[in-house]
């Protein structure tokens, strides 16, 4: 469905359910699947409204979402549906999430981090044993239990998407019968509450200092060790051990609350669902990464082996599976994923210029650096946010224009395959010792899409080498621009 058809379906919903018209209807920014968001706001309410074509996934969020409600937990109320055109409202808890906090947290993990991680734990304790009590599991989609069958599914995606497209070589024989007594030792467990399945940073909102939960319409039956283990290993958290074994003991502290826990026996069990959970992230970090080739989920991949690594040598499962470590083992060693050396980087001779510029008024920039070339990428292929009266005055640094490029546009598939040219000159400049590249994108007015580009590609540049990047948004400071 377009947007704009989607945006008219929700503004009628929202007035059905408030009673007032929606001043505001702003796409936020997209998540890893099919469902669009979007906050809509009248003069005295709020919402978010989202849109998903999947019927059954719709279905189980809003029943779940129900239950929970019922029972007190950290969750959004669902305030209207209309499931015909796959549309429904729910409660808006901000913008804030987990995840936002750790990108704030620099090299240490503060207490205040831990605090709200540990208030996390607690609701997510709750949320397993308490909202799993009568929930009604037939709306589960695609699965009513995390059992072997979706094991077996995460084994394949890790075995096609992430071993062969890495070129791990493997006895698929051996790795099979290694899966299969992994699966076996799983699901020995307590496999009888409710499993998030997809319980990371991203889908904790974080309210008034308190944790809210959304995003868990893949729910099923399944063992409590899941979640935790999903939260506490999430590959670029970087967590330090000792927390991790802090916040393990809460969490079983807490559930110990609402059923009999035998300490011993749930972290054998924990360490093993780490283990799974590992599996399944790798086969998504496989098919977006290797497969999709989109560059964000390859920065995940080291992290991720790390953790991998710590379980292979301090966890001493009851579990014998000689191929899957061998394969493992293969991947850490290789170091085929560890980052770019930024120190390299950061002392080479080499300056990247990045321009934003205006076809309408400049056109494209002279080199000053006499080597008379560089990247030049024409934006104008991209949806431009500028044809639209919201966003006419605004640039490519807010972030009403950033969510409608991230999401009614294919601006993300068009930086990733930018990303991964400029990569390829920034490395060779760096080791032939070149001093200049110069990086041009423009756009019809040099305000939005332009912009946007040349951020995101600045932004990169530093984070993956280190290098030195000079950056100028050439039609907006021609205008005196402050944002």
């Amino acid at each position: 469905m377009v947007p704009v058809k989607i945006e008219h379906i929700l503004a009628d919903l929202f007035e059905k359910w408030a009673g007032e018209s929606a001043y505001l209807v702003l796409p936020l920014a997209p998540s890893g699947s099919q469902r669009v968001y979007y906050r809509l706001q009248g003069p005295t309410k709020t919402a978010i409204g989202a849109y998903n074509p999947n019927r059954k996934e719709n279905q189980a969020f809003i029943s779940f979402s129900r239950h929970f409600k019922a029972r007190q937990l950290p969750v959004p109320e669902i305030y209207a549906e209309d499931l015909d055109q796959d549309v429904y409202l729910q409660e808006d808890l901000g913008s804030t999430t987990l995840y936002s906090y750790l990108l704030q947290k620099g090299e240490y993990f503060p207490d205040y981090l831990v605090q709200i991680y540990r208030k996390a734990v607690e609701q997510l304790a709750r949320l397993q044993i308490e909202g799993g009590k009568d929930l009604d599991y037939s709306v589960c989609y695609p699965r009513d239990a995390f059992d072997r069958q979706s094991m077996v599914w995460d084994f394949n995606t890790f075995k096609y998407y992430f071993l062969r497209l890495a070129y791990v070589p493997f006895d698929e024989q051996a790795l099979e019968a290694d899966f299969q007594r992994l699966a076996d030792f799983l699901l020995q467990a307590d496999c009888n509450h409710f499993m998030f399945r997809d319980f990371q940073t991203r889908n904790i909102m974080i309210k008034s200092g308190e944790p809210y939960f959304i995003d868990y319409q893949g729910g099923r039956r399944g063992a409590l060790q899941y979640d935790l283990a999903s939260l506490l290993y999430q590959a670029k958290a970087g967590m330090p051990e000792d927390i991790r074994q802090e916040l393990l003991e809460h969490y079983i502290k807490t559930a110990g609350q609402f059923i009999h826990i035998d300490r011993e026996q749930f972290i054998q069990y924990y360490h093993g669902y780490v283990l799974i959970r590992s599996i399944q992230t790798f086969g998504t970090y496989g098919f977006r990464g290797l497969f999709e080739r989109k560059e964000y989920f390859l920065e995940s991949i080291p992290f991720a082996l790390r953790n991998v690594r710590w379980i292979l040598e301090n966890a001493h499962l009851p579990v014998e599976m000689p191929e899957l470590t061998r394969a493992m083992y293969h991947l850490i060693e290789s170091k085929r994923f560890e980052p770019f050396d930024k120190i390299k980087g950061a002392s080479s001779l080499l300056t990247v210029t990045i321009n934003s510029f205006s076809y309408k008024s400049g056109g494209i920039p002279e080199d000053p650096h006499g080597n008379g070339g560089g990247f030049v990428f024409d934006c104008r292929c991209i949806n431009n946010p500028g044809r639209y009266e919201p966003y006419k005055k605004l640039t490519g640094r807010d972030e009403p224009v950033i969510n409608f490029l991230k999401h009614h546009s294919h601006m993300g598939d068009y930086l990733n395959s930018v990303f991964h040219l400029v990569n390829d000159a920034v490395e060779d400049y760096i080791e032939r010792s070149f001093t200049h590249l110069s990086v041009n994108f423009g756009c019809t007015g040099g305000q939005h899409r332009s912009v946007y580009a040349a951020d995101a590609l600045a932004r990169h540049l530093k984070d993956k080498y280190g290098v030195r990047v000079e950056l100028r948004h050439i039609e907006q400071e021609r205008k005196n621009w402050q944002n």
